[in-house]
């Protein structure tokens, strides 16, 4: 080797500009991968969400979303729509032969120093990319954008109402926003012209999120438990209801200082679990969404039926045996 193909090699300015590489070189083949794009039903998948939910609405901040994980090919048309993508969710995609899994929570939330069959959480990235498994998440695209996740959730709160109510954004998002998804943001507040009970607002939202039978309720001791106002974020939204006035707060989680803060303001707070609160959206309305985007593509959407929330309630008086 001269001294100057030596040096074409070795530096990357030179070697793009002037370095002919033969068409049967290996640098050929591996220029052509760097250069490849998503196949075309997963490209079809990504507009489809956007269209929905633009990314421009996320939280960019701390979330990390979009195209999480690629694929070089589709080996069918099926979507699996999931809260959070875990060892058996994967296996679920495998066995349905899907093309690309939408998963509301990013699986990969922060920077990996390696991908190793030993950790499960990498493990799943080599089995998706084995298999030709995409991977998309829109989190808290879905959080802010009009009808979406907390729209949805408001409209629990406001379906029990014999009269009229109105509705505000908790925490509006600043700057340009796509044109038609004006207004979005964060947590909703819906008020009521007439008290609402209690118990009627937590049937509601059992119904409403799948047919729940436990929640969880912090109140004060001192107050009726009619309700004017009722403030929502899915998943853990104290940080973003900080400061709203409502009568009640529903929300997936939160901490106990949190919580006990809101009953001495006179506050009542209804936690639901964290991913309680957002997975029955998926098969109530992303998954119905797609179909109708979708439909000239014959595309099968699909809803895990593995997926769920890690916390159960166990009776100790009855606990389960192994």
């Amino acid at each position: 080797m001269s001294f100057t193909t030596r040096l074409l090699l070795r530096s990357p300015r030179i070697f793009s500009a002037s370095y002919i590489i033969s068409s049967s070189s290996p640098l050929r083949n591996q220029l052509t991968m760097a250069t490849l794009q998503s196949p075309p039903f997963t490209q079809t998948v990504l507009k489809a969400m956007q269209s929905l939910y633009p990314l421009q609405l996320a939280d960019r901040a701390w979330d990390n979303v979009g195209l999480l994980q690629d694929n070089l090919s589709s080996p069918s048309k099926t979507i699996l729509l999931t809260n959070d993508l875990t060892p058996l969710v994967a296996h679920e995609a495998i066995t349905h032969s899907a093309s690309i899994i939408i998963t509301y929570h990013p699986f990969i939330f922060r920077g990996l120093k390696s991908i190793t069959l030993s950790d499960p959480h990498q493990s799943v990235i080599l089995q998706l990319a084995q298999h030709n498994i995409a991977v998309y998440s829109p989190h808290t695209a879905i959080d802010a954008a009009p009808d979406g996740l907390n729209d949805w959730l408001a409209d629990m709160a406001s379906s029990v109402s014999p009269g009229t109510s109105s509705r505000s954004v908790a925490k509006p998002i600043s700057g340009v926003l796509p044109q038609g998804f004006e207004g979005s943001g964060y947590g909703r507040v819906v008020t009521f012209d007439q008290e609402i009970h209690l118990n009627d607002l937590i049937k509601s939202y059992a119904k409403g999120l799948g047919g729940l039978r436990h929640v969880m309720v912090a109140r004060p001791k001192d107050k009726p438990t009619v309700i004017k106002s009722v403030a929502v974020c899915a998943g853990s939204g104290a940080d973003v209801l900080a400061g709203v006035d409502a009568d009640l707060i529903v929300t997936g989680e939160m901490s106990h200082h949190a919580a006990l803060g809101l009953t001495m303001r006179g506050k009542t707070v209804l936690m639901v679990f964290h991913s309680n609160s957002e997975r029955q959206f998926l098969k109530d309305v992303l998954k119905p969404q797609l179909e109708e985007k979708l439909k000239e593509e014959d595309v099968k959407v699909l809803v895990s039926e593995v997926d769920a929330d890690p916390f159960e309630i166990w009776d100790v008086k009855n606990l389960p045996s192994f």
